[in-house]
């Protein structure tokens, strides 16, 4: 009895999506060590460790529910990194980018096997490849333990209601299991897992207003209450998992709601991020603020598929002639891409950091642009070779495109921005970039080098001292015992410079510079002997 069937599809478009997962994962494996140290790693780290010894004392400890805010949200990937770190001979945060990456390749299969169960197998080829080039997936899972892993949870819970479609009015345990499982783990990421909830309701409504129509309203009732109760029978390993993951969340059985409040009002001191061209407090961002940026960030191929495809399925849910259970499934996945963006719009939340807190739509917009993708190819089924063989250059050089683009940013590919606004380049004066710091890897290595190369010409017998405009924790990290990092402009031997607005430029000679397609990233600066204000830009 499994989830997912081993046997090797017979379908061309299934076998090509498997060799695009695993050429994936192949360069993941490889590449997960480039990826650098961001603002967050190491408080998620502790959290982790806080975590083991919470379960490790069998349930005594209880310095884990009182550290900074991260009890309020879920620990799982942490955990699950401490471990590995703990049973496996590799550093701590390689660990955790070795855990992003194949979460990451769980989420391609996650939606491999959505699109293909809703379109067929070139639906679930579409996905896989659009999601492949999607930066703010691809980009994230080696970086971000929560909004990534988030997004994974998700697909999984989207993939579980559409199986409970597929099979109403009696999903199999499979499939009422794997909704338990996927509901424990979405929530026990972020609370906001509960939006799925949504999502489920708007199909649901949809799908009892047409079988009311078609069979009655008490024959209808009965089925979709049969099925919901089966379905419930999932909601025991759902908080059992949520328990595992995210602790505090059982501890009193509210704490879930007053988490859900406490992360309804902005509980830091605003910043200020910089959008279409002026720095803005996070709190006072427009409306528009997601729209624009997922306009600016996705290729145009994700983009266009997923807009056609989000259409195509609203309409098909809403005035189709297809059978309620797969209205209802086109229903879910409209709802599941679009609902939080409208959301976001409507009740204009604290936004900030582009839109990392978004990743978990992506998935769902991928199968969208799977969906149009299909359509488009059952079109020309009965078109000519060469019209076919036109259409598929077409989304081949589609693909292709943003994929040469992103493999010049690594490792900053979340950094992408489309040629709507001018790649990197446009971007650059008007929106956030590398928000996350990662460049500072790369700086650091540059910087040993150079110290290396010059050290006859240094300060002998102490530290250098570097001032830091970026994530210090991890330029600490990055740079080694032969550093230490500092506020403080004074007597500074270096300074390292993210290549974000807030970030002072220094009137030194600049020894390491990183760039991408001629933006800089990062910069160092030698300032021995020379003295400047504050590693902060006027005003900021």
């Amino acid at each position: 009895m499994r989830f997912f069937r081993a046997e090797l599809p017979t379908a061309l478009a299934d076998r090509c999506a498997l060799l695009a997962i695993a050429a994936a994962g192949v360069v993941a494996l490889f590449t997960f060590g480039d990826y650098g140290l961001g603002w967050d790693d190491f408080t998620h780290s502790q959290y982790g460790d806080l975590l083991y010894r919470y379960f490790a004392s069998g349930l005594v400890f209880q310095r884990v529910f009182s550290f900074v805010n991260l009890y309020y949200y879920g620990g799982g990937f942490d955990l699950a990194a401490t471990l590995i770190a703990k049973w496996l001979p590799i550093d701590t945060f390689d660990g955790r980018r070795l855990l992003g990456a194949f979460i990451g390749m769980v989420g391609l299969l996650v939606v491999w096997r959505t699109g293909r169960r809703i379109g067929g197998p070139v639906c679930g080829l579409v996905a896989v490849c659009l999601l492949l080039i999607c930066p703010l997936y691809y980009g994230h899972i080696f970086m971000n333990a929560k909004d990534a892993p988030f997004a994974v949870a998700v697909a999984t819970l989207v993939y579980a209601m559409v199986r409970a479609l597929d099979e109403y009015p009696t999903p199999s345990w499979r499939t009422v299991a794997l909704f338990g499982l996927s509901l424990g783990l979405a929530v026990g990421s972020r609370v906001l897992g509960l939006i799925a909830l949504a999502y489920a309701g708007l199909a649901v409504l949809l799908l009892f207003g047409l079988e009311w129509r078609g069979l009655g309203f008490k024959a209808a009732g009965l089925r979709l209450l049969g099925a919901l109760g089966l379905m419930a029978l999932g909601l025991p390993l759902a908080y059992l998992v949520l328990g595992v993951v995210w602790p505090w969340a059982v501890v009193e059985p509210l704490n879930p709601i007053h988490a859900l409040s406490y992360y309804s009002h902005f509980w830091e001191v605003p910043w200020r991020e910089l959008y279409e061209g002026r720095p803005i407090l996070v709190p006072d961002m427009p409306r528009t603020y997601v729209p624009t940026l997922f306009a600016v960030q996705m290729p145009e191929l994700f983009l266009g598929l997923a807009l056609a495809g989000a259409a195509g399925a609203l309409v098909g849910a809403l005035a189709g002639k297809a059978p309620p259970t797969r209205r209802a499934q086109l229903m879910l996945i409209a709802a599941a891409a679009l609902f939080p963006i409208l959301l976001t719009v409507a009740t204009r939340p604290v936004m900030y950091n582009g839109i990392r807190h978004f990743v978990f739509v992506t998935p769902a917009l991928a199968v969208l642009g799977g969906l149009a993708g299909a359509w488009i190819w059952g079109a020309l089924a009965r078109r000519t070779l060469a019209l076919r063989a036109a259409a598929a250059a077409v989304f081949a050089g589609g693909l292709i495109v943003p994929a040469v683009e992103l493999a010049q940013l690594h490792p900053y590919q979340y950094t992408y921005y489309n040629h709507f606004v001018g790649g990197v380049r446009g971007a650059d004066d008007k929106f956030m970039l590398d928000y996350w710091g990662l460049a500072f890897k790369q700086a650091a290595a540059e910087l040993d080098e150079y110290v290396d190369e010059h050290r006859r010409s240094l300060p002998q017998g102490r530290k250098f001292r570097v001032a830091v405009c970026g994530p210090h924790r991890a330029a600490a990290a990055e740079l080694g015992p032969r550093y230490e990092t500092t506020y403080d402009t004074f007597g500074a031997d270096f300074a390292l410079m993210l290549g974000e607005f807030y970030c002072a430029t220094v009137p030194a000679p600049v020894i390491v510079k990183i760039e991408r397609d001629g933006v800089v990233y990062a910069r160092v600066y030698d300032t021995r002997g020379r003295s400047f204000p504050s590693v902060f830009a006027a005003g900021q």
